[in-house]
């Protein structure tokens, strides 16, 4: 449980220096929302090559994590380094794949604008798309199965599909981090199995993917650590040592009950 920060009189212990192998590394990160910490003195180093889980209740600020990183939301105080550079010069290694619900799926665009919009961090807004660039575009289609939708307004199509699509919007962007947020909410069986495939290609690939996801089950069978988190961080590491029922009651409180130990587990 190397994440675990305990507390001394309320004042958070100082947080380690950063791993070698560190990709994104937050030291003391705290975040409010109309002067309400959502996260509080988070420190955690995310490596390479791995898929990392964010887990907890709501309202326990795993959206608040990804945005922080990405750099959609301020830090009240804390340090965030992507490839030990701030997220402003390095934005177009990683790749953010929003919440369905953040999205206006009504805006008349096509599925295929839609994937190359992850072009244009190396293109430019006002460079016309190469030849490459487009065939980039149709091969994330491609992959996530996405190719006969590709002329269809985004509207038009069902919630898996519409995460497929950003998905292969961040595929075009040929970013080495990925963030997902609830990648999982609404989507079908299919759809499910694609987004597994896919992060298990990232990370054959040395890419890192960072995913914030409600099902414990599958959490301890795809992701390689688990970042637990209720304000703060709870633990950190393999799914193993830190997904016992212990520490997932700390973690969700009286909302979490154990129906196998061996793997299911339910949030109620």
């Amino acid at each position: 449980m190397s994440g675990e920060r305990e507390t001394v009189e309320g004042l958070p212990q100082a947080a380690p220096p950063a791993s070698a192998d560190a990709v994104i590394t937050l030291r003391n990160v705290t975040v409010s929302y109309d002067r309400k910490p959502a996260v509080r003195s988070v420190s955690v180093d995310i490596p390479a090559a791995e898929r990392i889980a964010i887990v907890g209740p709501n309202g326990a600020g795993k959206s608040t994590v990804i945005k922080a990183i990405i750099g959609l939301v301020a830090l009240d105080s804390g340090q965030i380094r992507v490839h030990g550079e701030p997220i402003s010069k390095v934005r177009q290694r990683v790749a953010y794949v929003p919440q369905r619900g953040a999205v206006d799926w009504d805006f008349p665009v096509r599925v295929k604008d839609v994937v190359l919009m992850g072009r244009f961090g190396r293109i430019g807004w006002f460079r016309w798309p190469s030849r490459a660039d487009h065939e980039i575009v149709a091969n994330a289609l491609e992959r996530m199965g996405m190719t006969p939708f590709a002329d269809r307004q985004i509207g038009q199509l069902s919630g898996g599909q519409q995460q497929r699509v950003f998905l292969a919007r961040a595929l075009a962007q040929e970013a080495d981090i990925l963030l997902l947020d609830e990648p999982f909410v609404g989507v079908d069986a299919n759809t499910e199995e694609a987004i597994f495939a896919l992060l298990e290609a990232a990370r054959a690939e040395g890419k890192t993917a960072v995913v914030v996801n409600h099902d414990l089950g599958a959490v301890r069978r795809h992701f390689d650590r688990v970042l637990l988190l209720n304000g703060r961080v709870v633990a950190y590491g393999p799914p193993d040592e830190v997904m016992r029922p212990d520490i997932l009651q700390r973690t969700y409180g009286g909302r979490l009950t154990v129906l196998d130990a061996a793997d299911s587990m339910m949030v109620i």
